[in-house]
């Protein structure tokens, strides 16, 4: 699978006057399990000189959003994730989910499998979702020579799984780039699905138990040195370690067990074949129906365990990561939310970061479930009512970075 991380060698070359890692070492950079040391500069490695920068996000999913349609932008974000996976599964390559949209780094012996994937599944975004994939692949030859770089580390949530946490500041000129129309891929004609096998958005929005779900993107601004803004980042999860579970937004024992129509009408569409859309909506209404079963009643089949597959879920959910800023869905109540804000406003004034904040009563999970029976299976967490895409649109107002 795209995401195992297998055990290679790390090999270094001299190069850009530091010290870079040559292709199939993506699976190999240093990995943590506590996520206060996201910002621990000695953890992260450049990532190989040849490689490229994949990035995704819909355009204008401001307006998609206040039309209702979350779950259709997550699942944009995370069918280039899935695409790509399918489309290079040797490859052990870093993502980072972004709401409404995806940043990825692959070996350059990939580029026409990746960028087949990502015009395919922004050729699916417009003709099933309805929506606009801007997509770019970015050399990081490019990134490099523009100043900036791209490092590497993961993050281990939980035994089965890692995320990619990025920094370097690279990703900034790469998502501008993007933006500007540079290194664009071109959606592919009409029909030209990707291979969405195994990605799901099958849950209800999850309330919160707090009183608030609260999306923050913090970024770093131009002035500030990587030292202040990591003891800014150090002060805000110190606050929401006070949090059960430092403010994950899943329950423990998982997500409530109710299907989202929505969700299952992206899915069905979501599928390849020669069956009819009709006929791939009866086959998954079918199999959900049957799983539904198995996780009410709890019964084992196989090697699958509802239990602990919920459990699972939970444990292997992304409602944290870092590329080159912290990006959080957390459960809190309104006077934590207060505190998190009026610390973040503090730092923002003195210069150190920028940041965005979105709240609202729920959290949406998107999932890459190629198997149930294994444990590796992945789950994406934003807020459920704009979550990253409205706390950028803050974000973007703010002229100091």
């Amino acid at each position: 699978m795209a995401w195992a991380v297998p055990s290679e060698a790390i090999t270094l070359r001299q190069g850009m006057g530091d010290m870079v890692m040559t292709q199939g070492s993506h699976a190999t950079a240093s990995a943590f399990d506590r996520f206060e040391r996201v910002v621990d500069p000695t953890l992260y490695q450049p990532l190989p000189a040849d490689d490229l920068i994949g990035m995704t996000d819909v355009v204008d999913s401001t307006r998609a959003i206040k039309e209702g349609r979350y779950k259709a932008v997550n699942m944009a974000g995370a069918a280039a994730i899935t695409a790509v996976m399918n489309a290079v599964p040797e490859e052990s390559f870093p993502f980072v989910f972004g709401g409404d949209g995806a940043t990825l780094a692959v070996g350059s012996e990939h580029a026409g499998s990746v960028r087949e994937a990502l015009a395919r599944t922004a050729a699916f975004v417009r003709d099933e979702l309805g929506l606009d994939l801007r997509a770019a692949l970015i050399p990081m030859s490019e990134i490099r020579a523009a100043g900036g770089d791209v490092r590497l580390a993961w993050f281990q949530p939980s035994p089965e799984v890692r995320y990619a946490m990025f920094s370097g500041g690279g990703l900034s000129f790469a998502e501008t780039a993007m933006k500007a129309g540079r290194f664009a891929i071109d959606a592919a004609p009409r029909g030209q699905k990707p291979d969405l096998a195994g990605l799901s958005c099958r849950y209800l929005p999850v309330s919160s138990q707090n009183g608030v779900i609260l999306s923050l993107i913090v970024k770093r601004a131009e002035a500030a040195s990587e030292v202040e803004f990591a003891d800014a980042v150090m002060d805000i999860l110190a606050m929401l370690r006070m949090l059960d579970r430092d403010g994950h937004p899943v329950p423990a024992e998982g997500p409530p067990i109710r299907w989202a129509a929505e969700g299952l009408e992206l899915e069905a569409r979501a599928a390849r074949g020669s069956e009819t859309l009709a006929a791939r909506r009866i086959k998954l209404w079918l199999l959900v129906g049957a799983s539904w079963l198995l996780l009410k009643s709890g019964a084992k089949l196989g090697g699958f365990d509802p239990a602990r597959y919920r459990r699972q879920t939970t444990e292997n959910t992304d409602f944290r990561k870092f590329d080159d800023g912290l990006r959080m869905t957390i459960d809190c109540s309104a006077e934590t939310a207060d505190g998190v804000e009026r610390s973040l406003r503090r730092f923002r004034d003195q210069g150190v970061l920028a940041f965005g904040a979105f709240r609202q009563k729920q959290a949406l999970v998107t999932c890459i479930v190629p198997d149930p029976t294994h444990h590796d299976h992945m789950h994406f967490v934003d807020g459920a009512e704009g979550g990253y895409a409205l706390a950028a649109r803050m974000l973007k107002e703010q002229a100091v970075v």
